[in-house]
């Protein structure tokens, strides 16, 4: 590698998977998961470019999970990240241009290579990875845009191909990108060598990236240009423009840009990839019995074969089967044969029509405070399991339509109501009156945890009114 090659790590956690259902959802997408038993995709992803000469690197999110992304970065010890914050997902086009222009105002040169990593796959040989990674750093330093391809294992209908043009130095000219295939273009395309995955991995330069965008998409350039332009610093996170960049036009960096420039080289990659893009993907990357099994949590498999289990809370037992794949969480379980997992987001598709709650979230929910577990719910009350991270403080809040109970079962709460500061202990209560101005934090060393009841005509989250809030939320 140039040993001044510097490379900007622009990682994209945004999106929210639906095939990995129900483990998977909106408020908490795969990317956010620990799946493999060591931490987080979006955790491996940056873990993965220790040892690679890189700045620090830009992770852009969704606005919804900023607070997730901080704290799964701060559990890891990951610092000096810089967090960009998407209005709305606009594809990955926009939120490379995004990255590239961030990494420019923040001070990098105009030639900086961009390393464009999705915080959801995983990689299982980082040597091989980092290899491919330097290897590739000359083409795009010349102004190749490079991606990696994944060499094929098998004929799979589930990933794009790009056909191998001429040699280059360290890769291939691409030839074309093709969708999708069925399984005899698929069987094709394994047997004639010239084809490789599309992993949607990228190194290229900033200002070949940017030029690249106003050739041929300079609507989109300018929206996120102005979009940057606008961006404002939000406790640790960099808010762009929203009104400039809902006018981006929504577009993939595949089809606004790499197929329609006439320098763009791949870089084969043999790394143990996978976009986790089914139950069945992660039964195949992941370490199996005797049987043939995957089995997470309290599980008891007889006669089991060939079988992904997954608890999350309770006891899972299975007899007699093979070729499944079954989840269970607080409010859901999945029960599906593997090879009909793809079907699982046309079950995300009829929770949303239907306006049900679980594609949404799952029944634990996160806050930026710590996160609270809804135990139980009827018409009139709501009980909830709410844990307070060490000198973290709810909002100052009130509620127009319900009183509350609070009761501590370990830890301190400091609760404030009307203006009145109280210490409450361990097997102590409080009553906070509908109406009543109040806010709640942890000055202790040991997370606090408590049980809330709340009573009254309307239950809902939205029936929150901010007066003050650390985390710079109004709802």
């Amino acid at each position: 590698m140039n040993s001044e090659a510097v490379i900007t790590p622009v990682v994209m956690a945004g999106g929210s998977g639906t095939r990995l259902w129900p483990l998977s959802r909106r408020l908490r997408p795969k990317q956010f998961l620990d799946l493999l038993g060591e931490g987080t995709l979006l955790q491996q992803t940056l873990a993965r470019l220790e040892g690679l000469p890189c700045t620090a690197p830009i992770v852009i999110c969704n606005e919804e999970h900023r607070f997730l992304v901080a704290e799964q970065l701060r559990a890891s010890e990951i610092g000096d990240t810089c967090l960009l914050l998407e209005p709305e997902g606009r594809n990955t086009a926009p939120a490379i241009a995004l990255g590239a222009l961030q990494a420019e105002r923040a001070g990098a040169a105009e030639s900086a290579l961009l390393l464009v990593l999705a915080a959801d796959h995983v990689i299982q040989d980082v040597e091989a990875f980092q290899a491919a990674v330097r290897r590739a750093v000359p083409l795009a330093a010349q102004g190749h845009l490079v991606t990696f391809g994944i060499v094929p294992s098998r004929a799979e209908t589930g990933y794009g191909y790009i056909q191998r043009g001429k040699a280059l130095d360290a890769g291939f000219a691409v030839q074309r990108f093709v969708e999708k295939p069925d399984a005899q273009t698929a069987a094709r395309y394994l047997e004639s060598g010239e084809y490789l995955w599309n992993s949607g991995m990228f190194l290229m330069r900033a200002d070949r990236y940017l030029g690249a965008l106003g050739q041929y998409a300079p609507d989109m350039l300018a929206a996120c240009e102005a979009a940057i332009e606008g961006a404002a610093a939000d406790l640790d996170f960099i808010r762009v423009d929203a009104e400039a960049f809902s006018r981006c036009p929504s577009d993939s960096i595949d089809y606004a840009v790499m197929e329609k420039d006439p320098r763009v080289a791949v870089v084969p990659l043999q790394a143990g990839w996978s976009d986790i893009g089914s139950w069945s993907s992660l039964w195949e990357i992941s370490d199996k019995d005797q049987d043939g099994n995957v089995l997470t949590g309290d599980v008891i498999a007889d006669t089991t074969h060939n079988t992904l289990v997954h608890s999350s809370h309770r006891l899972v037992a299975t007899v007699g089967v093979e070729d499944l794949v079954v989840v269970e969480t607080k409010d859901a379980v999945l029960i599906t044969r593997k090879d009909q997992d793809q079907r699982v987001k046309l079950v995300v598709e009829q929770l949303k029509r239907e306006g049900r709650c679980e594609h949404d979230n799952h029944r634990e929910v996160y806050r930026p405070w710590g996160k609270y577990d809804s135990i139980d719910m009827e018409a009139r009350y709501q009980v909830k399991r709410i844990t307070v991270n060490p000198g973290q403080k709810l909002s100052v809040q009130m509620h127009h339509h319900r009183s509350e109970h609070w009761v501590v079962v370990s830890g301190t709460a400091l609760v404030g109501i009307d203006g009145e500061e109280k210490l409450v202990a361990e097997n102590e209560s409080v009553y906070i009156p509908l109406g009543a101005t109040h806010y709640m934090s942890n000055p202790g060393k040991i997370p606090l945890e408590l049980i809330e009841v709340q009573s009254g005509a309307y239950l809902g989250e939205d029936d929150i009114v901010r007066f003050e809030d650390l985390y710079g939320r109004s709802r």
